[in-house]
């Protein structure tokens, strides 16, 4: 058998080409000690702060502490497998999460698996968890309304996309509902939402997720659950990772997102777990000194992009839970100097059956105001509405000493209870902007002054059935152009006096 050397020698020369020396190269240390989420380790001296590590089993770790002869990284899952001894190697790269619409309508945990047994994140697209946030010149200011569907916010504290509007309150008050409640009145305006759960009960967040399923919500919804069960290093990071994901539809798409925080009193405590089991000095109520940077480095990525940029938007409605409605403690502080505005819940209200419980004279938007529809920040709607609700909780008090009132003001004080009434919601029932107007345009304006207390919900619903029955094209007319004009006030007068005297009368509106 004869060779022929120039085939082989062709063969040879194919096969140099097409080889390719790879040599992998990775640095590996060694855990010193484990436990309670912590591991120490040593031989890693090139690790940089915030740089993923990952240990021979497979678990993974983020670099927290730089320290002389060994680093302190905390293990972002299940650490009992740990052992003194296993090999850690650097991955060279820092945190990242899944991003995009693979994520969409899933429950996920701060890492991106899924917990709702719908298989695997088919997603591609990834990114970093810690992002620097856009400067001045990257943002414009807060001129768009994000609807909460809730009268009392909507009308005196209102939220703008891309505000910081925090919810404050003690346990049980019903912050978790407003936050609920504002994801489902987002349907059908393209806002995607993210709730990010910290530190809560799984029995809870399955409640919350029933609740987004069963009102259709869940079509555009994220839920990153990290559950009170689920170890500190997550909790801490999960807050991040929900920012993260709703970054992505801000910056790449254009879009319009919510994040809901609840709650970063819980990130705080998992925060201050790390660091102490970590040996970082401890301040004030035992917190280390850059919690504020916990909260602010996050909050602040909260936007409304500059029309360069895309003009998208992050709006944030972080939660905070107080104790024995403490608001001067050191975690809400913090986080009401960082936001633009708080929602203060009042547990003697909620026990009232005032719901939301929402504090008038706590509770401020810094800049929703700008972004609220000019019907509804019209002097005859919620133009004076705070104040006049502030003076009936001053007159309340005086009245309860027994003295006698004269006319105006028992008429201000039977006003005053009315517009109350007429500000309660129940849950799951957010209410389009315009039916907000029209109800509380009637309290303000002397139209409910002769309906009895108990009436006034079945005022409203009928109220409601009767507009949109009789007076369609002028409710549709409003939706467009949601502005209080001379015409639009006396049409809308003219409306209100046919129905509240039919009502008054005893006859039932025709929805037909």
């Amino acid at each position: 058998m004869r060779f022929n050397p120039e085939e082989i020698t062709s063969v040879i020369r194919k096969e140099l080409e097409e080889f390719e020396s790879k040599i992998d190269i990775a640095e590996v240390g060694t855990i010193l000690e484990v436990g309670d989420g912590i591991a120490r380790i040593y031989g890693l001296e090139k690790a940089a702060a915030g740089e993923m590590l990952e240990f021979e089993n497979g678990v993974r770790a983020q670099v927290f502490n730089l320290e002389e002869g060994s680093i302190g990284a905390v293990v972002l899952g299940d650490d009992k497998e740990l052992r003194e001894g296993m090999n850690v190697r650097r991955t060279g790269a820092l945190l990242e999460v899944p991003v995009g619409d693979a994520v969409i309508g899933r429950v996920v945990d701060p890492l991106g698996n899924p917990l709702d047994g719908k298989g695997p994140i088919q997603s591609s697209a990834t990114r970093a968890l810690e992002m620097i946030a856009p400067g001045i010149a990257g943002r414009q200011p807060v001129n768009e309304p994000l609807q909460t569907g809730i009268k009392a916010i909507d009308a005196m504290t209102p939220i703008g996309r891309g505000q910081r509007e925090l919810i404050i309150g003690d346990r049980k008050t019903g912050k978790t509902a407003i936050a609920v409640d504002t994801i489902i009145n987002q349907k059908g305006t393209g806002v995607l939402c993210f709730y990010v759960a910290v530190g809560q009960k799984d029995s809870t967040i399955a409640g919350v997720v029933a609740d987004l399923e069963r009102a259709g919500a869940m079509d555009y919804t994220t839920v990153i659950v990290a559950s009170a069960a689920d170890p500190a290093p997550l909790q801490y990071i999960a807050p991040y990772s929900g920012c993260t994901m709703a970054e992505h539809f801000m910056y790449e798409d254009h879009k319009h997102t919510l994040v809901v925080y609840d709650d970063l009193s819980k990130q705080a405590a998992a925060y201050r777990q790390l660091s102490l089991l970590l040996r970082r000095p401890p301040g004030r109520e035992a917190y280390p000194g850059d919690v504020f940077y916990l909260h602010s480095r996050l909050l602040e990525r909260a936007v409304k992009l500059s029309d360069e940029l895309g003009a998208g938007s992050l709006t944030a409605l972080p939660i905070i839970e107080t104790q024995e409605g403490e608001v001067s403690a050191y975690i809400p502080t913090n986080v009401i100097s960082i936001t633009d505005g708080q929602i203060y819940l009042q547990p003697d209200l909620f026990r009232a059956d005032v719901r939301p419980a929402v504090d008038v004279g706590i509770s401020v938007s810094r800049v929703g105001g700008a972004a609220q529809v000019k019907a509804m920040k019209h002097k005859t709607v919620a133009g004076g509405l705070r104040l006049n609700l502030a003076a009936y909780r001053e007159l309340e008090a005086f009245a309860q000493l027994g003295t006698d009132l004269d006319a105006a003001t028992q008429a201000q004080l039977d006003r005053g209870e009315r517009m109350v009434e007429i500000l309660k919601q129940p849950q799951f029932k957010p209410l389009h902007v315009v039916d907000q107007v029209l109800i509380i345009y009637a309290g303000a304006n002397g139209f409910l002054d002769k309906v009895a207390i108990a009436d006034v919900r079945r005022y409203e619903e009928e109220l409601f059935q009767y507009v949109n029955a009789n007076h369609a094209s002028f409710r549709d007319s409003m939706v467009e152009n949601p502005v209080m004009s001379d015409e639009v006030e006396a049409e809308l007068k003219r409306i209100l006096g046919e129905f509240s005297e039919a009502f008054i009368a005893g006859k039932a509106a025709d929805p037909r």
